[in-house]
């Protein structure tokens, strides 16, 4: 998938007065109409997308649209961004992770939950890494971009965001914000500020280089993510484990790569920021891989045969 309530000067005055928060732009009438409680003030949200990447959002070149969704892109080719990494834009429990077949075109879709009514929907991802009921962090990778939908709408490789507080379809999509500051509607380019436990300025993409997409991830309690990429041009798998605490200082950590019939591959040490790259060719072959971080270790099974 590629209208508007306002605060009054005067609730906005009420509110700084009383000491508290405003609500995001856009916010104020649409909560009451959907029945919200002015209260219901909205979380720190951050990019959707890991520390330090620039992704260009685009709300008006999609005529499913209906308010202030957003549609995100970074690479310069139609499926460039596919398999590219999701991340929560605030702290939440995950009230839906699906596939919503022919329901709708949202394809694979992450909401999040965040408390007094706001939610964010995460939509046409190519994979879902959390499931329904989980508590996640912001920052946490969630998903990964791709161009699901329902049976006969092709896309382009995206992901499609929302913003919502309440139920009133669709008045309750909210503009954007990232950071304390709104979306600069229509069309944007901004750097995420999304940088979670300390900052990681590290992806999993960005370790293991160019041409490696996301297939899989796991995440190592607080302390770090480890991810399992793939590279479809020559057929090698790679893993890294990236930080996601006592970042910038060395700490036990380990990733690894076993390709099925030969030696595993390891890369294990005190690191400042994460272990690995890994890397092993395995075209048509089962892979076990894991890591560890902190206290926190993940042992796959032999699986992902071929990919």
């Amino acid at each position: 998938m590629r209208l508007k309530g306002v605060l009054t000067a005067g609730f906005a005055l009420l509110l700084s007065l009383a000491g508290g928060a405003v609500m995001a732009p856009g916010a104020g009438a649409a909560a009451l109409a959907s029945g919200t409680t002015a209260a219901s003030l909205a979380p720190g949200f951050q990019m959707p997308f890991p520390c330090g990447q620039s992704w260009t959002g685009n709300s008006s070149a999609s005529s499913a649209h209906q308010s202030w969704e957003i549609d995100f892109n970074r690479g310069g080719s139609a499926d460039a961004d596919l398999g590219d990494t999701v991340v929560a834009a605030a702290a939440g429990t995950v009230a839906i992770s699906a596939h919503q077949g022919s329901t709708n075109g949202y394809g694979n879709l992450v909401k999040i939950d965040h408390g007094g009514g706001w939610s964010t929907y995460y939509a046409h991802l190519n994979s879902r890494s959390v499931s329904a009921g989980a508590q996640v962090s912001q920052g946490q990778p969630i998903g990964t971009v791709g161009k699901t939908s329902k049976p006969g709408n092709n896309i382009s490789a995206h992901l499609h965001y929302e913003v919502r507080l309440g139920s009133s379809y669709p008045s309750n999509i909210q503009k954007a914000v990232f950071n304390g500051s709104t979306f600069g509607y229509p069309v944007q380019t901004v750097t995420s500020n999304n940088c979670g436990g300390g900052g990681n300025p590290h992806t999993a993409e960005s370790v293991c280089g160019s041409g490696y997409g996301v297939v899989d991830s796991a995440a190592l309690g607080t302390a770090g993510t480890v991810y399992l990429l793939y590279n479809n041009s020559n057929g090698y798998n790679c893993v890294a484990t990236i930080k996601r605490s006592s970042i910038g200082t060395a700490t036990a950590t380990t990733a690894y790569l076993e390709v099925q019939g030969s030696s595993r591959v390891t890369d294990s040490g005190n690191f400042e920021y994460y272990a690995g790259p890994v890397r092993a060719s395995a075209p048509g072959k089962c892979v076990k891989w894991g890591g560890k971080a902190g206290s926190s270790v993940y042992d796959s099974p032999f699986e992902h045969c071929g990919s």
